[in-house]
């Protein structure tokens, strides 16, 4: 780092010319403070995972803020050891995490029920009723389906809800002391009208139905307040710098953006907030986002409505399992190696394994794997067994294993994008971010052919979530100034500075990977069949 870019930085630290952005993601808890050109200058992070309770995918609230405060120590030793300074303040501070789920209080702050992940697929009833009823999919995933399921199970603890939210919406209540969420997380909660509030008239329908079951609370008055991107959300109370930073370095008073949930912090990230473009994040689970131009004609189980984080409708493909199972493969070709008494580094093993499925033929030889750790519900499953399976004259080779495991991450996802072709979706690019890009352009080339669309990947695409929301506090903070729309700061501020590398799609891959998802689509049975009576 040059002396020049580490005195621009201490310039602005001290003149709170910075925006921390901290998001909580699946494995991993992330601080990105950027500086005046939106560049990041220091980063934080805190290792976690979710854990299976009485069959509830959750993580204990104790976990979060352990979490999240050891991310922001790791954070400012950074800039400590970067740049010398203490981080006592920064310009303005947003929060993100994973969408959805189900986090429930009553009217004392008390938690009534776990945390309910988005990886549970629990509320298979209550999202079939409410799709029913709205004439609109709600998943499994969405917060107002765990709430339903709860209705519909009698749960004690319903009748006693006060404050529904979501992780996001959690964390930044607890910082801020308001109860606000931003619009792309919110509907991700419960669906969004053209106006930027919870759709009224859905409201009233689940009204009905829950008053029926003898829920009797107004929903309106249980969910969080919607904001745009740009708005104020409040400021960090006292309480919540001890939170946030136990040592009592950090001040109070500093503003919030909105919290927003990690698809929209993907969107601001890859500069993919305008029609017609998109962006596909892949880690933990995968999702694509695709801007749409005009609402889409039906509505389907695989496909979820949500918004950009100024409202703009977005079709969106969630598939709850990506690298999970990559990740244990790679674990084992590490200890194989380690038996041989050679330790290299694990980006290095990640980055000769990827590169080595290019030499793979462009259907995988016959070979074929499913990376469900859960259930999938694009794929109509409930449950996940991870499995892989290859024909005796399958031809068996390091390459096209590591190919068949690549294509694996993706394939759930192309039976959702399958959908929005029907329904005549234009997409002219996908930019790709998180753990799945990490290794240069491997992912990026192999889901160009795989989708039939090109993939862009910027230089920032391993930051992720948390440098986009970091991106949307210095838009809010920002915001009275320049008085642009976020389309035109985030290509007229951001992303003039950074690059991109753009993959086109490969027509004999392109052949190979239809070849290789007709072997999928058949071989559901098998992963279903796994899912009823292995390990049940």
């Amino acid at each position: 780092m040059s002396e020049e870019i580490i005195n621009k930085a201490k310039s602005d630290i001290r003149a709170n010319q910075t925006a921390l952005g901290i998001e909580l993601g699946s494995t991993r808890i992330k601080a990105v403070l950027t500086g005046s050109d939106y560049a990041p200058i220091a980063s934080g992070s805190h290792e976690w995972e979710n854990k299976l309770t009485n069959g509830i995918w959750t993580y204990s609230l104790d976990d979060v803020w352990a979490g999240i405060q050891n991310c922001f120590r790791d954070l400012s030793a950074d800039v400590k050891n970067r740049y010398g300074e203490t981080l006592s303040e920064v310009g303005a501070i947003g929060v993100s995490a994973m969408m959805h789920g189900y986090l429930a209080f009553d009217k004392n702050e008390k938690q009534l029920a776990e945390f309910r992940t988005w990886r549970n697929t629990s509320t298979e009833t209550a999202a079939e009723k409410l799709s029913a009823e709205f004439d609109f999919n709600i998943p499994q995933r969405w917060s107002i389906a765990h709430l339903y399921q709860a209705i519909l199970n009698k749960e004690e603890h319903v009748g006693d809800i006060a404050f529904l939210t979501t992780l996001a919406g959690y964390v930044h209540w607890r910082l801020t002391d308001k109860k606000v969420i931003g619009i792309g997380d919110a509907s991700g909660m419960f669906p969004v009208d053209r106006n930027g509030q919870y759709n009224s008239v859905m409201i009233c329908r689940f009204g009905k139905i829950a008053a029926e079951r003898g829920f009797k609370q107004e929903l309106k008055a249980i969910l969080p307040e919607i904001l745009n991107a740009g708005e104020p959300a409040g400021t960090l109370t006292e309480n919540g710098a001890s939170l946030l930073d136990p040592s009592g370095a950090l001040k109070a008073g500093i503003p919030f953006c909105p919290p927003e949930g990690d698809a929209g912090t993907g969107m601001a990230a890859t500069n993919s907030t305008r029609a017609k473009t998109g962006n596909v994040s892949a880690g933990t689970s995968i999702f694509a986002m695709i801007v749409l131009e005009k609402e889409m004609c039906n509505y389907y189980p695989e496909i979820d409505i949500v918004t950009t984080p100024d409202g703009k409708p977005v079709a969106m493909v969630h598939c709850n399992n990506c690298t999970s199972d990559l990740d244990a493969w790679i674990k084992l070709f590490s200890e194989a190696v380690n038996v041989f008494g050679l330790t290299p580094e694990k980006s290095e093993i990640y980055e000769l394994l990827y590169k080595k499925s290019l030499e793979a033929a462009p259907d995988c030889g016959g070979l074929l794997s499913y990376n469900y750790i859960s259930g999938e519900s694009v794929a109509g499953l409930n449950e996940g067994r991870p499995l892989f399976a290859r024909k005796p004259d399958s031809h068996f080779s390091l390459a096209n294993f590591m190919r068949t495991l690549i294509y694996s991450s993706f394939a759930a996802l192309k039976i959702g994008m399958e959908i929005l072709e029907k329904e005549n979706v234009i997409l002219e690019k996908l930019t790709g971010h998180g753990g799945l890009f990490k290794t240069p352009h491997v992912a990026q080339i192999l889901m160009a052919s795989a989708l039939n669309v090109p993939v862009s990947v910027t230089e920032t695409a391993g930051e992720g979530g948390a440098w986009g929301i970091a991106l949307l506090t210095s838009y809010m903070k920002n915001n009275n100034k320049n008085k642009k729309t976020l389309d035109e700061f985030l290509s007229q501020d951001v992303f003039k500075n950074y690059a991109g590398i753009t993959a086109e799609p490969v027509s004999a891959d392109t052949q190979g990977f239809n070849t290789f998802m007709e072997r999928y689509k058949c071989g559901l049975a098998i992963e279903k069949s796994a899912a009823e009576n292995l390990y049940s």
